[in-house]
């Protein structure tokens, strides 16, 4: 066990944290990925960044139209309906609000086999559409479904020049992570933190523009909501599109009081936070862009560094780990050019 204070921090070795990111389902299910984008990648000029970014951005005259779509994980949904249909537009609104974006509109396509299922599904998604002031404004419905599922679509804007992707971090970069620590433990996913239900819907939407105020200060150089990987599985996926590598210090990964909540520290880096970012930021920008995340409530840290290496390593005192070498096996498996 690490010790920090004469406090318990960490509860396992560098390398048993390493390998249970690596192994955690959040980030192998990501493999697939590149496959899909072999068959699918089109080069068109009217669309800069589309595959490993959080958001496709798409140029009409001089406005950046964002459009993005995420599905719910099955198991979230199969335990509890309302809280799958409440991320189903949390992530999406990420999703946009990682780029720089605000989010306009979402769609949704929701197959159903249950009909109280359903209702539960629609609940949830209507209250975050509310919280949020993003609006679902169309869809499709299987009303006949072997399972129930339910995906959404949403789209944003931001002006090209100020936004935010996740291929262009630049070594010498310091890493921030921003995460909302006012929350809890979801009752329904041991692995789903949840701050969003318990702020009110000022806080939240502030919390989301916030990434708008960075892009238009062109204040990071790259940024991605933390998603199902976790914290340090997202990066993973920043640096992979990037093609770069960065050394993490464990010690200074924001958390909540883990004793308090009965968990480990690896428990926690695979955790989706809720409301959380990471960020490439040049070291001269790090005050101002840790300033502006606390300034709506979010716990943010400078956590690393940005290398050429292509391996994201962590460390904790003389202890450190690989994590994912990028360059002989990506998260996604993205095809990039050398």
């Amino acid at each position: 066990m690490f010790i920090k204070d004469g406090v318990i921090v960490v509860e396992c070795s560098t390398d048993e944290i390493a390998e249970a990111v690596r192994d955690y389902d959040g980030v192998t299910r990501k493999r697939a990925i590149g496959e899909i984008i072999n068959s699918l990648r089109l080069v068109t000029p009217n669309v800069p960044v589309s595959f490993g970014d959080d958001a496709a951005l798409i140029q009409n005259g001089d406005t950046g139209l964002l459009l993005a779509a995420d599905g719910i994980w099955s198991r979230l949904l199969d335990a509890d309906p309302y809280w799958a249909g409440f991320c189903a537009v949390l992530v999406n609104v990420h999703d946009i609000a990682a780029m720089g974006g605000t989010p306009l509109a979402m769609v949704d396509i929701l197959s159903v086999r249950d009909a109280a299922v359903c209702h539960e599904v629609l609940r949830g998604m209507y209250e975050a559409s509310a919280k949020f002031c993003v609006p679902v404004v169309g869809g499709h419905l299987h009303p006949d479904a072997e399972m129930n599922v339910i995906d959404v679509a949403i789209l944003g804007t931001v002006k090209p020049e100020d936004a935010i992707f996740s291929h262009t971090a630049q070594v010498g970069d310091r890493i921030v992570a921003a995460i909302d620590l006012n929350g809890r433990i979801h009752p329904s996913c041991a692995l789903n933190w949840d701050s969003a239900t318990l702020r009110t819907a000022e806080e939240v939407r502030a919390q989301v523009r916030v990434m708008r105020t960075l892009g238009e200060g062109h204040l990071v150089t790259a940024g991605k909501d933390i998603s199902n990987p976790g914290v340090i599985g997202t990066l993973g996926m920043l640096l992979e599109t990037s093609r770069k590598g960065a050394d993490v210090c464990l010690d200074d990964i924001p958390r909540p009081d883990l004793d308090a909540l009965g968990i480990t520290f690896d428990h926690w880096v695979r955790m989706y936070p809720g409301m959380g970012f990471i960020c490439s930021v040049p070291p001269g920008a790090v005050d101002q862009v840790i300033d502006l995340f606390s300034g709506v409530g979010m716990a943010a840290a400078d956590i690393g560094v940005v290398t050429d290496s292509r391996r994201l390593v962590i460390c904790h005192g003389d202890a450190e780990s690989l994590v994912f070498d990028l360059k002989e096996k990506g998260i996604m498996g993205i095809p990039l050019n050398d």
